[in-house]
């Protein structure tokens, strides 16, 4: 008997999910855990693995489409079942809906699957070369019409996919061709700015992290009362230490040493000192929080998240840079569960990773805080010495923001905040294991 695919629950609070990528077709052999579809929900991206071995029969729900939880997407045969034993049927689930049932079974995109029973056979007849590389209708369309072997064709999207651009690049390398395609074209893979990749003028839907972050950062202007400071940070020592040990950290630990759990560490010593800064508002009150559940935002290609490091005062350096590299990891590969991006108390962005002197960010909600931090970069600067006199040397800076919610947080509190994290990270004295 064929093994039905459904919509898995993502947490107790969520109750649909968007499919945004199927990663097999109809026909295409699967093993058991292995990553069949992408979905995506208001807390997660997350890639979902078979839940049998065998052959992907047929696709019930579409990409784009958002399903209630529990809803049957797909099926799955044993091998040698014949994958053509259900006809296609019925119009494909509404999107952005919430059907009280299990939709009725779908065909996919004409240029992806032929609706006909024989549509395993005919695509294996006319598209064999094809069958294996990773596209979506839209390539495999301009594909067709040109003759192209997309096994032939480089493809930069994620894990290998090949784009729109990649086959009219392709195409225009091969024959100085330009292409153009008079259908709509389907959401692109995103870039790193979480934006569709497409071709100027095309005309695309946001995906759905896209609507979400929307969502958020409109809800969190209107929320809270938007202030920053910024505060230039001496990081000489901090970059000598990080130089002098990162060979023989990961030797001994096995995770590379970063930054990033400097500035962690900074943070969380002085949030101990000023817990109004890991605080939050509920109705006309204030919720103190008794750890500091720390949120460090994650750039993504497909958009940004923020997971979050439960109880993060109570780890010690290496700890941080363990736990920081896992969410990470697992932020990037699509392998974080809800609760990991829920319950942050005090949040952490880094815009210098891509060369930013420094950031403006808004505050993730319910936070009343969130430090911004710039890129590292070398500049002459007056160093006094014991004695009071004064030089001219190059130092290693960094320039650091506290975006604050003025409904809780005055300026006087969260300059003195972040002087206390200066001071922690110029003078840096912890041991990093």
């Amino acid at each position: 008997m064929p093994t039905d695919i459904v919509m898995p629950q993502m947490g107790e609070s969520i109750f649909e999910g968007t499919i945004t990528k199927w990663l097999k077709k109809p026909g295409d052999k699967v093993q058991r855990d292995e990553p069949l579809f992408e979905i995506s929900t208001d807390k997660v991206d997350a890639e979902i693995p078979a839940p049998a071995s065998g052959v992907l029969q047929d696709i019930k729900v579409a990409e784009g489409a958002t399903v209630q939880v529990n809803t049957v997407v797909g099926t799955i045969s044993a091998d040698g079942e014949s994958v053509a034993a259900k006809p296609a049927a019925a119009p494909p689930a509404k999107k952005e809906s919430a059907p009280s049932k299990a939709p009725a079974p779908i065909s996919e995109p004409k240029a992806d699957v032929p609706s006909a029973p024989t549509q395993a056979v005919q695509a294996q007849a006319s598209h064999e070369e094809d069958d294996h590389a990773r596209s979506s209708p839209l390539v495999r369309k301009i594909a067709r019409e040109h003759n192209i072997n997309l096994a032939q064709v480089p493809g930069t999207g994620l894990g290998g996919r090949i784009t729109k651009q990649d086959i009219t690049a392709f195409l225009e390398k091969s024959s100085g061709e330009a292409v153009s395609t008079t259908s709509a074209p389907p959401p692109s893979p995103a870039k790193s700015d979480g934006a569709p990749a497409s071709i100027p003028g095309d005309l695309v839907p946001m995906n759905h992290v896209r609507k979400i972050i929307a969502q958020r950062m409109i809800e969190s202007r209107r929320t809270s009362a938007h202030v920053h400071c910024m505060f230039e940070v001496d990081l000489t020592r901090i970059v000598q230490l990080r130089n002098k040990n990162k060979s023989a950290f990961e030797k001994r630990n096995g995770t590379r040493l970063t930054f990033m759990p400097f500035f962690c560490r900074a943070a969380i010593i002085t949030l101990q000192q000023f817990p109004i800064v890991n605080a939050s508002v509920e109705g006309e009150s204030i919720r103190y929080h008794r750890h500091v559940n720390l949120g460090i935002a994650v750039a993504l290609d497909w958009g940004l998240i923020v997971p979050v490091l439960k109880n993060a005062d109570d780890l010690n350096f290496l700890g941080l840079q363990r736990g920081i590299s896992d969410l990470g990891e697992r932020a990037r590969t699509k392998k974080l569960k809800p609760e990991e991006v829920e319950g942050s108390t005090f949040t952490i962005t880094n815009p210098g990773q891509f060369g930013a002197v420094f950031g403006l960010p808004i505050i993730n909600q319910p936070n009343t805080a969130i430090m911004g931090v710039g890129g590292i970069t070398k500049a002459p600067m007056v160093v006094t010495d014991d004695d009071g006199n004064d030089s001219i040397a190059i130092r290693s800076v960094v320039h650091l923001t506290l975006g604050y919610d003025h409904r809780l947080i005055d300026g006087a509190v969260a300059d003195q905040f972040m002087a206390q994290v200066k001071k922690t990270l110029e003078s840096w004295t912890e041991e990093i294991g």
